[in-house]
Order: C-alpha cells, then sequence, then structure tokens
C-alpha cells in the first residue's frame, strides 16, 4: 500500500491553505511546498471538483478551503485524488482469470484486505485536517486517538 504523489500534495496543500486562512495562488502552494506549478495546478483541480476548495477571482484570488479544516477530512481528499485499496473489481484486476482462480468461493487474502481497508477508511475518515495543523508531536497524538477509535472488526466484502 503507497501514498500516491497527488494524494500526498493535495494533503500538503491542503494544510498549507489551512494555515495560511485565506486564498493561496498556485505559484504560492509551488514555492512553499516545493512543487511544480504544473503538478499543483492538477491537484487544485481535481480538489475544486471534488467540492474540497474553491477558486477566488482577482486580485487576492487563488484557492482557499470550502469548508473549515475541522469539516474536510483525509478520506475525502484521499478519495478525490486517489483509488482505495479495495474496490469491488479487485480481484478482476489482479486475480488473474477470475473463472479460474482457486479462491474466487473462499478467499482468506480478501478478508485481510477488507479489514485493512475498513480500518483505514474509519481512520481517515475520522482524521481532519485540523487535526494535521499541529506540528508532528500533536499531529501524532490526534492521530493515536483516532487509531484507539477504530475498530479492527473486518468489514464483508465479497466482489461484484
Amino acid at each position: 500500500m503507497k501514498l500516491s504523489s497527488p494524494e500526498e500534495y493535495g494533503l500538503r496543500c491542503l494544510l498549507r491553505m489551512a494555515r495560511a486562512g485565506g486564498s493561496v495562488t498556485i505559484p504560492e502552494l509551488s514555492e512553499a511546498e516545493g512543487l511544480s506549478e504544473a503538478n499543483v495546478a492538477k491537484v487544485m483541480r481535481r480538489l475544486r471538483l471534488a467540492g474540497l476548495v474553491e477558486s477566488v477571482r482577482g486580485p487576492a484570488g487563488g484557492y482557499r478551503l470550502a469548508r473549515p479544516p475541522e469539516r474536510i477530512t483525509a478520506a475525502e481528499v484521499l478519495q478525490a485524488l486517489g483509488e482505495r485499496l479495495l474496490t469491488a473489481d479487485f480481484c478482476r484486476k489482479h486475480a488473474g482469470l477470475p473463472e479460474i482462480c482457486v479462491h474466487a468461493e473462499d478467499c482468506s487474502l480478501r478478508a485481510l484486505l477488507a479489514a485493512m481497508q475498513g480500518a483505514l477508511d474509519s481512520l481517515l475518515s475520522a482524521t481532519t485536517i485540523k487535526d494535521l495543523l499541529g506540528n508532528e508531536r500533536q499531529a501524532t497524538v490526534q492521530i493515536a486517538a483516532r487509531l484507539a477509535g477504530v475498530s479492527s472488526a473486518p468489514r464483508a466484502f465479497l466482489p461484484g
């Protein structure tokens, strides 16, 4: 499991915007985060289409958060910019030919992946941009508190 570049860039840009408290331009985000303007523009477009940021026109224009940071979850950001670990078509993409997969009926790996996806979904849905605004130690405390509330029970998943 790996965080994609757009997912990381999106989280970083949203944190930068939340700290700024107002609108921030693509060149400002690019310089502050050490990213190309093209990458920032692509990420901001996807975040705007997902309703997480809004564009501001005029001399003080740029982008700003569409909602307060405590109302934007990490899950929303990652959903806008990437894809889930376990999707309904996972077995079709990773198991070869489904009609000959020896685990099509009873797959213990699918149970593990479903449990992982469920725990990850719970943690990301409970973690907001506001939770990540502090320093690393403060964020660690916030995330640890969220992890304490994450259930380890697997969610049911059967391929569609």
